[in-house]
């Protein structure tokens, strides 16, 4: 053969190549939402994440029958040190299918008594269950034949073991999936909507679908880590790549985890919408008719760009630019602070009202908070907008156990969304509302303070000694479980700021951050880097706010100053209230305004200061500075010798008066 007739049949196999490439293409692209998704083998050479629990989900959603019908493919691969001859599945609107489930007794537990209406049960119901044994070759058309377990399916209560509970199932496997092993898994399911129980569910035309497939649980050292769905606990679940097909009313307007890739319309009337998000653990969605869409881009010199989608109600269309802005400012100081943002995207919901949905989030998708009247000068929907934006921190790329150690994310962001509001919404103020929720009322004069309203001290105080963090979080007592995961949190991490100094403590966070983004840490992981960016062994401290549950609470016990002879002497006694240690200052006051500072370091339950001074003592603080944010009671670490009562009885006295006067006014408005 010549090099000519070489050349030409080398470009008649480069083209049949080409064209071969163009109608497989033209095919996958015209089956649109009709056939199966296989992108199993799409090379992960961009992985950010171990990516062994990926999802490709199909489900329609019947508008009329409040339904959904879904069948999905996983491909799991067990990332675990030992094999696993089960599988182990979560199905959360099991939590809903009847009064006894251990979500609706420990609701019961925290005070919430009131009965279901009768249309608002959910259930998870799975039809089919299959697999597809490991191949060396992948899968394909020659991969091993699919083995229906869908007989072996049973559930079980590892928590407590409430036979009434079925939201974890699990499935005995023929054979053991040894480590680094891959496993296909096929599920077809049906599932009934319940009216919002939280986090989930319909209101009229309008859905929040979340935590609603049947979803693996997570394979670790130790086995499966696959708690039942408790009422003080959210998820914990492994990264991988998400392929969505959604099939809704032609009319709805839909917003999903990851980014729309495409949308089909139907011939009976709905339309399929694919999303796809890559490195997320996982995906949830909404549909209505009534959404507003609007976009904005996020840019900044130092971090990546972020295209913002929000879908909004019509009611609230005037607070668009505020859901944006607030956005904005967690993508900004949550990037400057601790890493950045790696996706690309994120979509912002304003969910409906009596959706219980706010406040929500999920992996590159969050519902914010608006009102229908919002004061400028409050914080609504900035701060539930910027919290559960920095969630897509601590919860999306730092994947915590949220079952067992909810405190890592909860706790972390309440921490962080204070010191944003902080520095982009200050001063802000404090607001009540009145006739239902819908008439605000801003208190001008009581502005908003991190260190107590935003680290949320006053629900703290009374549940201090409740649990300590080191349980697990789905262990709490019911009651009391989110003051202890997020007040505390923020309480001890601002108390590390100021212990250790705002440079220490950031670089101790963007550097837990860097180290542990999709992966799920440990809290002696970030203990560790605490100690080590420091260079301080802060053991004496974790022992206390993590692993203890003793209170803080340093005071006065007495306070002299008496003239003798030509001087006075004054004797301070600091105390140690609680049983919790921690240093603190003590710092007296004289009349001829010098200040005398004492470091105490707080281990004996009191000690004694004496001075001889010309001049008269006239006030004591201890810890001045408020240093131990932890502390329960503020009222006991200021002592004075000077009468002041008259000036305080003016001041609430002027305070109150205004607020009887504006009760009454309000009162004769509406009678």
């Amino acid at each position: 053969m010549s090099r000519r007739q070489a050349d030409l049949t080398s470009l008649r196999k480069v083209r049949l190549y080409v064209l071969f490439v163009l109608a497989l293409g033209c095919f996958v692209v015209g089956t649109g939402a009709q056939g199966p998704i296989q992108k199993f083998d799409q090379p992960e050479g961009g992985a950010r994440s171990p990516r062994n629990a990926s999802y490709d989900i199909e489900v329609r959603l019947d508008h009329a029958a409040r339904t959904l019908t879904g069948r999905e493919t996983i491909r799991w691969r067990n990332i675990s040190a030992n094999p696993t001859r089960e599988l182990q599945f979560h199905l959360y609107w099991n939590a809903w299918r009847n009064a006894e489930s251990t979500w609706l007794r420990e609701r019961r537990l925290a005070g919430v008594t009131a009965a279901p209406q009768s249309d608002a049960w959910g259930s998870t119901d799975v039809s089919t269950l299959k697999i597809r044994p490991p191949s060396p070759a992948g899968f394909g058309a020659a991969s091993p034949a699919m083995i229906d377990l869908t007989s072996q399916m049973r559930f079980i209560a590892p928590d407590d073991g409430n036979a009434a509970d079925r939201t974890v199932m699990a499935v005995p496997l023929p054979y053991d999936v040894q480590p680094n092993e891959t496993i296909q898994i096929e599920v077809e399911w049906k599932a009934k909507i319940p009216r919002p129980f939280a986090r989930t569910g319909y209101v009229d035309d309008y859905y929040f679908i979340a935590q609603w497939f049947p979803k693996l649980g997570v394979l670790e050292d130790r086995g499966w880590n696959t708690h039942q769905f408790h009422a003080a606990t959210e998820f914990y679940s492994d990264y991988g790549v998400y392929d969505l097909r959604l099939t809704v009313p032609r009319a709805f307007v839909v917003g999903a985890s990851g980014q729309q890739t495409m949308r089909t319309d139907n011939e009976d009337g709905t339309s399929t919408h694919r999303y796809h998000g890559e490195d997320i653990h996982d995906a949830a969605w909404t549909a209505s008719p009534n959404y507003i869409e609007a976009k904005r881009r996020f840019e900044h010199s130092t971090l990546p760009p972020v295209d913002m989608r929000l879908l909004i109600l019509p009611e609230h269309r005037s607070q668009a630019d505020r859901f944006f802005d607030s956005t904005a400012a967690a993508l900004k100081y949550y990037g400057e602070w601790f890493g950045a943002y790696p996706y690309g995207y994120i979509t912002i919901i304003d969910p409906a009202f009596q959706s219980r949905a706010d406040g929500m989030e999920y992996p590159t998708l969050f519902t914010g908070r608006a009102r229908w009247i919002a004061p400028r000068d409050v914080t609504v929907p900035e701060a539930t907008t910027l919290h559960e934006a920095g969630h897509q921190f601590w919860y999306g790329i730092v994947g915590s156990n949220e079952f067992e150690r909810g405190w890592m994310d909860e706790g972390f962001n309440t921490f962080s969304t204070a010191r944003a509001i902080e520095q982009a919404y200050m001063p802000n103020f404090t607001e009540r509302r009145y006739f239902g929720g819908f008439i605000p009322w801003v208190f001008r004069d009581i502005p908003v303070v991190r260190e107590i309203d935003g680290n949320r001290l006053p629900g703290y105080r009374p549940v201090a000694e409740a649990d300590s963090q080191a349980t697990p979080t789905y262990r709490y007592w019911p009651g009391s479980a989110t003051f202890i995961t997020y007040n505390k949190t923020a309480l001890w991490l601002n108390t590390l700021e100021r212990h250790l100094g705002w440079p220490t403590l950031q670089r101790s966070l963007s550097t837990y951050f860097d180290r542990y983004k999709f992966r799920h840490p440990y809290p002696e992981d970030f203990f560790a880097v605490v100690n080590e960016v420091s260079g301080k062994d802060m053991t004496w401290f974790f022992d206390q706010a993590y692993r203890g549950s003793n209170e803080f609470d340093y005071g006065v016990q007495e306070f002299t100053s008496t003239k003798v002879g030509d001087s006075y002497r004054t004797i301070v006694v600091p105390r140690r209230f609680g049983e919790a240690i921690f240093p603190v200052e003590i710092e007296t006051t004289f009349k001829n305004g010098q200040k005398v500072t004492e470091r105490w370091d707080g281990v004996d339950r009191r000690t004694i200061y004496t001075y001889e001074r010309p001049s008269q003592a006239v006030s004591v603080r201890v810890d001045p500075n408020r240093v131990l944010l932890l502390d329960i009671n503020y009222t006991n670490n200021t002592r004075t010798l000077e009468p002041r009562a008259s000036e305080a009885s003016l001041k609430w006295g002027l305070k109150w008066l205004v607020w009887l006067q504006d009760v009454m006014v309000t009162y004769a408005f509406f009678v």
